[in-house]
């Protein structure tokens, strides 16, 4: 009996290690990470929407605050935030909806969002402050900057190569060499303070192709950029980040969101079960740290602005250096990448049928919130706009924003 009793608590630790284990893989394959695991009760918004504006002496304030409140309407968000810049200054900003339900809280222009893979736009601009001055070559090796990094196939993978998504490294689902990491990609419950520390999430997966050859968008490139970008100033990222991006460009609300403290305007973040105002269920708890240059920033439509008026800016980001990091990238056989994707940015150019419109672009889903950040050169124009919630197609949500910037030219 006594034999059996220790087979049985075997088992028991067994199956719930396993559950332990596999049950937050189960979660990320079935649903692609787009929902919570664990659901709380669904959560009544208020029927009235709280509407803020900043500027509202521009002629296009108003028309812009309506546009905002109907693409609300339409996308289920509870709040949505926008902003626009012209000639390096902004213009108008907006927020309607709620950055917290249950507490009614109203969103305002200070209202903080994750942005996903935003940051990858945020991180590039380091990357080029770093390469106009000299510090760092966009086809050297890495290994050069950052030596003794944790897996030896990575040593000749260059700067370009990270920025542009061409060096190889696996994605999230591609990270099946690494069981740790993709235990705690799927967890999401770990603190990582130290970029470098953060590669353990995918630091034991091979390449899946040599370099340069192919092109396969991943955060991974940018997680490893950020190693070396700090080895280049030799500083923590994070703070080479402020010292040199955010401090110069009054960006007081972008950081890292695990250094807030209470209070703070950081949104709620949600979860639109059905697609209708009366389903909404707070996201759960994740911490985004392993993947901050690439996707776990915290910021505001207003700083996203200022980032986007920085490129334009030719005393900030030199015309030559602005050319090439908006420049879509070749692959090894001369072509171009199929995303058209650049050095950290993607250029586009959209026709809405009342012109063509060149920009250069990124947009980010992160758990409960979106973003989108586009740059208009032709107009020396930026608009940012961010919701706390998710949507099934991301342009469902990023559409607004040629409409938005078009209320101004």
């Amino acid at each position: 009996m006594r034999n059996i009793s220790y087979k049985k608590i075997s088992l028991l630790a067994g199956a719930m290690a396993f559950i332990w284990f596999a049950a937050p893989i189960y979660q990320f394959l079935a649903y692609e990470g787009k929902v919570p695991m664990w659901f709380p009760a669904d959560i009544a918004a208020p029927d009235a929407y709280p509407q803020t504006t900043a500027f509202s002496a521009h002629p296009q304030a108003t028309a812009a605050l309506q546009l905002l409140a109907q693409h609300r309407e339409e996308i289920h968000a509870p709040a949505i935030s926008a902003a626009v810049a012209v000639d390096g200054k902004i213009v108008w900003t907006g927020a309607v909806g709620w950055e917290n339900i249950e507490q009614q809280i109203p969103a305002t222009d200070r209202t903080q969002f994750r942005i996903g893979s935003t940051s990858k736009a945020v991180t590039a601009t380091l990357l080029a402050k770093l390469f106009q001055d000299g510090k760092i070559e966009l086809d050297k090796p890495i290994a050069h900057y950052a030596p003794n990094l944790p897996n030896p196939h990575w040593n000749k993978i260059t700067p370009r190569q990270l920025a542009s998504h061409s060096s190889g490294l696996p994605d999230y689902l591609d990270n099946y060499g690494d069981l740790w990491g993709m235990y705690y990609l799927f967890k999401l419950d770990k603190r990582y303070t130290s970029v470098r520390e953060s590669l353990e999430v995918f630091d034991d997966t091979a390449l899946l192709f040599t370099p340069g050859s192919q092109f396969h968008y991943t955060s991974f490139n940018t997680v490893l950029q950020s190693v070396v970008l700090e080895a280049v100033v030799r500083e923590p990222f994070l703070s080479a980040m402020r010292h040199h991006i955010f401090t110069p460009l009054g960006m007081d609300s972008t950081g890292a969101e695990y250094e807030l403290s209470q209070p703070n305007s950081l949104a709620t973040f949600y979860w639109n079960r059905d697609g209708k105002h009366s389903a909404f269920r707070v996201w759960q708890t994740v911490d985004l740290s392993h993947r901050l240059a690439g996707g776990g920033f915290i910021s505001t439509p207003s700083d996203m602005a200022k980032l986007g008026s920085a490129w334009l800016n030719d005393d900030f980001i030199a015309p030559k250096t602005r050319a090439l990091f908006w420049q879509p990238q070749s692959l090894s056989d001369g072509s171009i990448n199929p995303q058209k994707y650049a050095l950290g940015w993607r250029w586009a150019e959209y026709d809405d049928g009342k012109g063509i419109i060149k920009n250069a672009n990124h947009g980010g889903v992160s758990r409960g919130s979106q973003s989108w950040l586009m740059v208009i050169p032709q107009r020396n124009m930026v608009v940012a706009v961010m919701i706390n919630a998710n949507v099934e197609e991301f342009w469902d949500f990023g559409q607004v924003g040629m409409p938005l910037a078009r209320l101004f030219f």
